[in-house]
Order: structure tokens, then C-alpha cells, then sequence
């Protein structure tokens, strides 16, 4: 007597309807019609000359043989994807992605779940990266950092320009007055990054370069310096785009539009010859086209 051909499909059904006891469940599972599971079942029924659940108004029970059935089919299917991903799935590939913190904090993060259902086979290791000026200083295999040359023995594409406007409260807003014009600030804290290169810049911009302003804070950090504005400390040159959140979320006002473009932006690093590796060409890729889609 030959092989008896084993109906794939139908137990593949079973299983889901046995597992979930509910035909419209397997239904969503297998994204097919409870129809189509009751038919199925109906058909291993009959071709096996043995019921495989009492049918109750609103729910199935599995008899003594169904439930055999299931232990058996279950365990086989088991088997089966344990043996695949031993042996059939591609590993996944590691990435090490260094990043500043309002980049990565802004930036990155928000997007993350986005670049995984584009790239399920890559895991993403994320590192701090501090200044980097020659491949010594590269702790990633890829690395986003911030500035306009300088970065020796290393493969440097521009990846993102920021434009800085200034930034603060509602409350800071609302306690101080209206700003109509950019030597209204002269009376409200102002908040620096790093140095007042930014701000002098933006003044002159503005066309008043020797205002001057009541009170001044440098702060190193500029993830610090968003929450600083966001918290009514002072008026701040917020990065753009990497706090239209803040904005569109009503936390930040911004008073005045006129736009700083600054020479500096964010550059996309890699060692030489690195983006012939496939993940890394596509972590490369995925996050270049996302830096064009910014603005």
C-alpha cells in the first residue's frame, strides 16, 4: 500500500482551530474565512471517518481523538520550525551605529521600529560618539557626527543641515510679554549650546548684532538645552528638524521665522571600502534616505 498523502493545508487549519478552539480565531490567524477553516475541518472529518470537535453554539470542543490529533500535529510543527531556524534562517547581521545624544535621542530613536520592519535581518548596536576628527576616534562601524570637514582617513557624506530658530515656552512667553520683534529679546533669559557663536550669528541675522541680553546661560549639552526651553528657562535656538515635536506638540513657541543655516550639518561616517558589506550598505542607505525626507 503507497504513502497516504497527508493534507498539508487542512492540518495546518486544524491546528490553529485546535490551538485557539475557536474557527473564527484560526480564520484571523490564517487569514482565510471561518468558512473556509469549518470547511476544511469538516472535509479531515469525513475523508477520516472521525469527529474532530463537537460543534456548540458559541464555541468547539475538541473530542478524544481531536485532542490526540493536536499533541501529534502540534509537536510535528514544532519540530519543524525549530529544525528551520536552526538550519534555513539567515542569521541576523550586526550593525554598531554611533550617534551624538540629540540625534539619537530626536532623531534615531522615533524611527527605529521604522528601519526594522525595513530590515529584519539587521540588529542595530548604538553607541555614544564623541568628536570625531580622525578614523582613531570611529568606535562604530558607522558614525553620525556633526560638523563641516575634518575627519581624516574617513568617508564623510553630508547627511543632514539644521536651521535654528529661536524657541521657549508658553509660559516664558505669556509671563514676559509679546515679541514682535528680535530686540524684544533683550529682556528674557537666553539660553546658549556650547558657545554664543550661534546666537551672535542669528543677531546679525536679525539685523540688531549688538544686542545684548539680561541674562545668559551656556550649556554644553543640547538635548539639556531643548529641556531647558521646554521648562521656561530661557529662550533657545532650537535645531530644526529635530524638535518639530516639541513645536507641533504646543511645548515650544516659536516667536520670530527668520532661519539660521549654519556651515556646519550632520555627516553619515564610515571607514574605507565599509559599505561594500550589504548591511552595512543598507543601514547606510536606509538612514540617508530618511535625513532627505527630514524637511
Amino acid at each position: 500500500m503507497g504513502r497516504y498523502r497527508l493534507p498539508l493545508t487542512a492540518l495546518r487549519t486544524f491546528e490553529a482551530a485546535a490551538r485557539r478552539l475557536s474557527f473564527k480565531d484560526a480564520a484571523e490567524e490564517l487569514n482565510v474565512s471561518a468558512t473556509t477553516v469549518s470547511n476544511q475541518i469538516r472535509e479531515l472529518e469525513h475523508e477520516w471517518g472521525c469527529l474532530l470537535f463537537v460543534r456548540k453554539p458559541r464555541q468547539v470542543v475538541l473530542t478524544d481523538a481531536g485532542r490526540s490529533l493536536a499533541k501529534v500535529i502540534s509537536r510535528a510543527f514544532d519540530d519543524i520550525r525549530a529544525e528551520v531556524e536552526a538550519h534555513v534562517t539567515v542569521p541576523r547581521k550586526t550593525v554598531t551605529l554611533a550617534v551624538g545624544p540629540i540625534f539619537g535621542t530626536r532623531w534615531l530613536i522615533p524611527r527605529l521600529s521604522k528601519f526594522y520592519r525595513a530590515h529584519p535581518k539587521i540588529e542595530l548596536v548604538l553607541l555614544h560618539s564623541p568628536r570625531i576628527t580622525s578614523a582613531e576616534h570611529m568606535v562604530a562601524t558607522i558614525a553620525v557626527d556633526w560638523g563641516s570637514d575634518g575627519w581624516s582617513g574617513l568617508e564623510a557624506r553630508h547627511l543632514l543641515g539644521l536651521e535654528y530658530r529661536p524657541v521657549l515656552s508658553p509660559r516664558l512667553l505669556e509671563s514676559q510679554g509679546p515679541l514682535t520683534n528680535p530686540s524684544d529679546l533683550a529682556r528674557l533669559p537666553i539660553i546658549h549650546q556650547q558657545d554664543r557663536t550661534e546666537w551672535h550669528a542669528w543677531l546679525k541675522l536679525a539685523g540688531v548684532p549688538e544686542l545684548r541680553f539680561v541674562q545668559e546661560t551656556i550649556i554644553v549639552d543640547s538635548n539639556v538645552v531643548v529641556q531647558a526651553a521646554v521648562d521656561g528657562q530661557g529662550v533657545a535656538l532650537g535645531p530644526f528638524p529635530l524638535i518639530y515635536g516639541e513645536v507641533e506638540a504646543g511645548r515650544l513657541i516659536c516667536p520670530f521665522d527668520l532661519k539660521l543655516h549654519p556651515a556646519r550639518a550632520y555627516h553619515l561616517l564610515t571607514r574605507p571600502g565599509a559599505r561594500t558589506l550589504p548591511e552595512v550598505k543598507s543601514v547606510c542607505d536606509w538612514i540617508e534616505a530618511e535625513a532627505a525626507a527630514s524637511f
